[in-house]
């Protein structure tokens, strides 16, 4: 049995990073580098990027701070937002990232998950999918950070994506998005159920106990947490300056009351805790 992966997501808009609810209401919470450094030191076993406004305005602006955090971390970075092209892939592998996620370009041309995945190796492409529940409990794809419907029904797309290439396949409920309400275990557990690659859960971790339901009700391989870690973080700093401090009082006054502030330690001691092998922070 492989151990799931904690993975540190951290969403992009020009130089800073940032969070908010479903995507909307953005709040500024640092330089990207320095939240990644403190996760790779502390012992999560991947980073994400996305660069949440890259499709939206039609441009990919990660290059500079893939290279400098490449530079001081050595785990798997995945890199994701406005990759529309082979050369945009190319790009960003190059500055240092080991795999990208594509949605949009995706969405718009299924082929081009597979002229990637001959170009890079399959393993290098992971499918990104920004899923909302319908009335009748379908889920359909969305694409723009969830603001854009596609009519695409997202467990479909999913099997579709691998059979064009995908190697890896990176779901997030638009819905439990920044919520603190936990993943969507359902629409995990369904993508997970009808693909052979590695699911990986975004979207809605509160607690560590979400990330251990996912991982085993889900039946994801790996589970990405922003808002647990970021505001842990922000806590832990703002004893060390004014700035730190005024920081966590803005994120605070939006944070759902549902998050609770944790430690890359505390998630795997928890998901450890229920039965499952875990990479050890050392």
């Amino acid at each position: 049995m492989i151990a799931p992966r904690i993975i540190a997501r951290l969403d992009i808009k020009g130089p800073n990073l940032v969070k908010g609810i479903q995507f909307e209401g953005l709040r500024v919470l640092g330089t990207p580098g320095a939240f990644a450094r403190h996760y790779y030191e502390a012992g999560v076993d991947e980073l994400l990027y996305v660069d949440i406004v890259a499709s939206l305005y039609d441009r990919a602006n990660l290059l500079h701070i893939v290279e400098s955090t490449s530079r001081q971390v050595f785990i798997p970075l995945t890199v994701g937002g406005g990759l529309r092209s082979l050369d945009d892939i190319r790009a960003v592998l190059q500055a240092g990232a080991d795999k990208v996620a594509v949605n949009t370009a995706a969405i718009k041309r299924p082929s081009f998950v597979g002229e990637a995945a001959r170009r890079f190796g399959s393993s290098t492409i992971v499918v990104s999918i920004e899923a909302k529940r319908q009335p009748d409990g379908s889920y359909e794809a969305f694409t723009d950070n969830g603001r854009e419907r596609t009519a695409v029904e997202a467990v479909g797309w999913a099997r579709q994506a691998v059979e064009q290439g995908a190697g890896e396949i990176m779901v997030t409920s638009v819905d439990r998005e920044g919520t603190g309400r936990g993943y969507d275990v359902d629409l995990v557990h369904r993508i997970a159920r009808a693909v052979p690659v590695p699911v990986v859960a975004s979207g809605g971790a509160g607690t560590p106990d979400h990330v251990r339901d996912v991982l085993t009700g889900g039946m994801a391989d790996g589970a990405a947490v922003a808002s647990m870690l970021h505001y842990r973080y922000l806590r832990d700093e703002a004893s060390v300056g004014q700035a730190a401090s005024e920081t966590l009082l803005h994120v605070s006054n939006r944070t759902s009351s549902r998050v609770a502030p944790a430690t890359v330690a505390e998630i795997k001691a928890r998901v450890a805790a229920g039965g499952l092998m875990i990479r050890p922070v050392v």
